[in-house]
């Protein structure tokens, strides 16, 4: 009954009480303005993919963008701050996505509206600017609310949050039944095993009896914080940040406390809506509604329900992550999506659609969301048409998926067991996007239970692999300091030298030093351009300066060489010649992009670069394989760009002054307020912090050496400029030279000889496979003059010489079509491992005679094994010594085993 009611998701009593009508764009806008109005500083979403922390695959809350001011190593010209951030919840810690469509509040895409404090106002200013929000300005009803702190936790020495319960009932009429104190689960917040932390504050609101379809079932009481609770909903979170763990578990107490809070637009715009799930609020009813029109089916109660909720969800996550430069793959944030755009689209199965569809749901997420998140319209059709690409290859993995699952039921029934095991559930979900539910379904149908122990075990240990290769292994601990003072202040546009002082240092297990200087001119690794190298060298010693990284507001120079520091003085220098060819590249960069836009379209942006003193690589959103006309344009236009030998314009600029202004941004790139525009006047403006040349002559020339494709809808470019270009050109040259002189023909003949020769080498081969296809029949024929009688049907069994599977193939299928009513197991030593194939005839399939059967059977005498479809099966083998007995004994095997089968 509980299931039922959970996919239902349609309650039956009158929503609460209406507070004021107000569309989600206003509540987000008034949101932004109150905390303006009290000194806040709106920043900018965030990208969801947070490119500059290797720890996230997605932003998945509000502090994402400032975690670096809370650990210490950035600082902002700002101490208070709003927004109203993207976030993404969907692996990790951070996961709902299982539970999205099952109830009417979990979601993987939100958006998370929040204020914050830099060691500015703390608990007081927090809760007492909430409530005014909430109530005298939203009109929630006082009745209705809850607040809940942190209740202490004496085993760790914790005490209770008294300063907050006190304000809660100081600043506010809310009686003490309803200022609930709860555990470290609930109500403290720690950033990580270590760090900043420190108690929260929750508003919870009551949505009235009858919301809640668990009351009263299998003991459940509804309750704030009770587990699965749909009745009282959390709406935000205040969190006080004010100590600081320390590795052996104590908490110390924070020079500067920061209050850090977040409310989900989703839930908040249908509680003042007035509705009983997210889903009926205008976040989500115009997607809603162009998903019925576009299936032709109504949305309504059970299964159907909970596809339209999953879609819509899985949707606007879809959008948001893939308009900032994410794209599905098989590993880390692009694994999480291509599972979630499979997940949507089996739930489609349910709403008949068999056909991609999901892409043409894409513009209404850009028509609702795309006034307020502009890079959704930038980027709406680059996203509908990854999202096709993905649904398109989804039908192919679907369709293998059901065929992996069908024999693995298959041998179940064979060994008897009623227990899908948990590697193949974790099989289907891992490799062929199959959700835990579908196969659960599909068991079920069989009469099978599904071993969840199993496949969970192997889930938390992908889960472990993953944290430990997200794992940022710089040392966040072990810095000496050998100076106080500001540091890492780049100084590198105008000089390759300096004099620099020490502010700290650190040795890592594998015995790089990482140095922080007060002042730098080593460029860290950003934008796609790599870390300069060099040396820095002082009293102390010498080190050679092999990469350089920034970690939040920090440059970390990793260096090489025994000495230690002491304190005084050195001096970094960057290796000029490396510098020199690495500018080259960067601006070539932008004249490359700029080219592909004129030529290809304005739909081209960047989806990553790497920015190398050898090479250029540049990668970017394109549907199509450019032709060779349009890259050889994009070449000569780069080119004339060179010759005219145009000085650079780089200036400082307002973020949306040079966004008004036509200046190109990289999307899912972090921006501040103020902004570097690097121009080549009249062809390129880009928002960029690199290095680059004077004028565009000093890059002497480019030449594209390679295209391809990386990935639906991304495609990329390698290149060399400069002494680089000249060299890959004259390796050409001596190459097209020593073709001429073999082929004795003219320069410009080359290609036509070459094409010639091959097509002789096609008609070869075309030869050679007929007469081998001839031997082979012959071949069959001898075989079948070995071919001995076991319960009245022929059987051959030998040892031949193949030099490759395929080759072994062909000679079986030539037996088998001669031997209609017999089996074959033919075995041969290839490369120096041994192989069986079996066939069995038309007459003995339709009698449920099994090729896999017998050659997994065979195989076994020789430490092998195997399997396929019933009429050719294939197996390997460890042993080659023992492929003659197994080959020899095949006969018996079959007796036996057509015994087993007519009994």
């Amino acid at each position: 009954m509980l299931l039922c009611l959970l996919s239902a998701v349609r309650i039956a009593p009158s929503p609460p009480k209406t507070i004021l009508v107000k569309t989600s764009q206003t509540i987000r806008s008034e949101f932004i303005a109150f905390f303006e109005a009290k000194g806040h500083r709106h920043v900018r979403s965030s990208p969801v993919v947070p490119l500059d922390d290797p720890t996230l695959l997605f932003s998945n809350a509000g502090m994402n963008q400032f975690k670096d001011v809370f650990l210490g190593t950035g600082t902002r010209d700002y101490s208070r701050a709003v927004n109203a951030q993207k976030c993404i919840r969907a692996s990790g810690k951070h996961n709902d996505l299982e539970d999205v469509g099952r109830d009417t509040y979990h979601h993987t895409f939100f958006e998370m509206l929040g204020n914050w404090s830099f060691g500015d106002y703390f608990k007081r200013d927090a809760i007492a600017w909430a409530w005014e929000l909430l109530v005298e300005r939203w009109g929630l009803p006082v009745e209705r609310l809850y607040a809940t702190v942190f209740g202490g936790a004496p085993q760790e020495g914790l005490e209770p949050d008294l300063e907050a319960e006190a304000i809660w009932r100081d600043v506010t009429p809310l009686p003490k039944t309803r200022v609930l104190r709860f555990g470290r689960k609930e109500n403290f917040w720690e950033m990580g095993e270590t760090g900043p932390c420190g108690p929260c504050s929750e508003i919870h609101m009551d949505m009235g009896e009858g919301t809640c379809p668990r009351a009263g079932q299998d003991g459940h009481v509804c309750g704030v914080n009770a587990e699965g609770c749909w009745r009282y909903i959390e709406l935000w979170n205040l969190v006080f940040v004010q100590f600081d763990r320390q590795a052996d578990g104590k908490l110390v107490s924070l020079p500067a406390r920061h209050v850090d809070t977040g409310m989900g637009l989703e839930r908040i715009t249908r509680v003042l809506q007035g509705k009983l799930s997210n889903y009926e609020s205008d976040l989500f009813t115009p997607i809603l509604a162009e998903i019925a029109s576009v299936t032709g089916v109504a949305d309504g109660p059970g299964e159907t329900g909970v596809a339209f909720r999953v879609i819509a969800d899985h949707l606007r996550a879809l959008t948001f992550a893939i308009a900032d430069g994410a794209l599905p793959s098989n590993e880390g944030r692009g694994y999480v999506l291509r599972r979630m755009l499979r997940r949507a689209a089996r739930f489609g199965r349910v709403l008949g659609m068999r056909e991609p569809f999901i892409h043409r749901l894409v513009a209404v997420v850009e028509r609702e969301l795309g006034g307020f998140y502009p890079e959704l319209r930038a980027q709406a059709q680059h996203v509908a048409r990854v999202i096709r690409a993905e649904e398109e290859s989804f039908a192919q993995t679907l369709d293998r998926g059901l065929d992996v699952f069908a024999q693995a039921a298959a041998s179940l029934a064979v060994q008897k067991s009623g227990t899908l095991p948990g590697a193949a559930v974790f099989k289907l979900y891992d490799t062929y996007g199959f959700p835990v539910d579908l196969t659960r379904l599909m068991a079920g149908e069989r009469g099978l239970r599904v071993d969840m122990a199993g496949f969970e075990a192997l889930m938390e240990q992908q889960r472990a692999q993953a944290r430990a290769a997200s794992q940022l292994m710089a040392a966040q601990t072990g810095w000496v300091t050998l100076s106080e003072g500001a540091d890492s202040r780049f100084e590198g546009y105008g000089s390759l030298t300096l004099e620099s002082v020490v502010r700290r240092y650190a040795r890592t297990a594998e015995g790089t030093l990482l140095l922080v200087l007060d002042r730098t001119p080593f460029y860290p690794e950003g934008g796609g351009q790599v870390g300069d190298q060099g040396r820095i060298h002082g009293p102390a010693g010498a080190w050679r300066v092999v990469d350089v990284r920034k970690e939040g507001d920090r440059i970390v120079h990793h260096a090489q060489g025994p000495a230690t520091p002491d304190g005084r003085p050195v001096t970094a220098e960057v290796d000029g010649a490396l510098r020199a060819r690495t500018t080259l590249n960067h601006t070539a960069t932008h004249l490359l992009q700029a080219a592909l836009r004129e030529v290809l379209g304005a739909h081209v942006n960047q989806a990553g670069s790497v920015v190398h003193p050898d090479y250029l690589r540049f990668d970017y959103t394109h549907f199509e394989k450019p032709s060779e006309a349009q890259l050889d344009e994009v070449e000569r236009l780069v080119n004339r760009e060179i010759r005219r030998n145009t000085p650079l314009e780089i200036f400082q600029s307002g973020y949306q002054q040079a966004i008004d202004a036509g200046v190109v941004a990289l999307f899912g790139e972090k921006y501040g307020e103020q902004v570097r525009v690097v121009k080549v006047p009249g062809f390129s403006a880009e928002l960029c912090g690199g290095c680059h040349v004077r004028a565009t002559g000093d890059i002497g020339l480019l030449t594209i050496v390679g295209e391809s494709s990386i990935a639906a809808g991304v495609r990329r470019i390698l290149a060399y400029t400069g002494e680089s270009a000249e060299r890959h050109l004259r390796e050409q040259v001596r190459l097209v030279e020593r073709l001429r002189q073999t082929l004795n023909v003219a320069p410009e003949q080359v290609a036509a000889r070459v094409e010639h020769l091959l097509d002789e080498r096609r008609t070869l081969e075309r030869e050679l496979k007929a007469l081998k296809k001839s031997s082979q029949a012959q071949g069959a024929g001898e075989l079948l003059k070995k071919a001995q009688q076991v319960d009245g049907i022929a059987v051959v069994a030998d040892q031949v010489e193949a030099e490759s599977l395929d080759e072994l193939r062909g000679l079986a299928d030539s037996l088998r079509k001669q031997l209609k009513n017999g089996v074959a197991v033919l075995g041969s030593v290839i490369q120096g491992k041994a192989s069986l194939l079996c066939v069995v005839g038309e007459e003995l399939v339709r009698r449920n005679i099994k090729a896999g059967e017998i050659v997994n059977r065979v195989a076994m005498l020789a430490e092998g094994r195997g399997g396929g479809p019933p009429h050719m099966a294939t197996a390997g083998a460890k042993d080659p010594g023992k492929l003659p007995h197994a080959l020899h004994e095949a006969p018996r095997i079959i007796h036996t085993y057509l015994s087993q089968v007519s009994s």
